[in-house]
């Protein structure tokens, strides 16, 4: 899932570490599809994605940390324009 906010674009993994999340930690880069436009990105992974309510424990943030992992999209080459909020998932 693709989130835009205050001008930056976030890659969120809401389903966990699942495969895409490795390859893009493994390269630093993912390509994101939308129909028949594809771009490149370089990712840096920040924090994870939490579930946990802001009155529930610490604990339970630290148990989702790893979870739901969230990178920031940064365009690579001056062809990649900007992500609308539906975005494209990752290929």
């Amino acid at each position: 899932m693709v989130v835009e906010h205050d001008g930056r674009r976030w890659l969120v993994a809401p389903y966990g570490v699942v495969s895409w999340v490795h390859n893009a930690r493994a390269s630093g880069q993912v390509r994101l599809a939308r129909r028949r436009d594809t771009h490149a990105y370089a990712v840096r992974e920040v924090r994870g994605y939490f579930q946990a309510d802001q009155n529930d424990p610490v604990e339970r943030f630290i148990a989702e940390a790893e979870q739901h992992p969230v990178f920031e999209l940064t365009p690579i080459g001056p062809d990649s324009p900007p992500l609308s909020r539906e975005g494209p998932g990752p290929e």
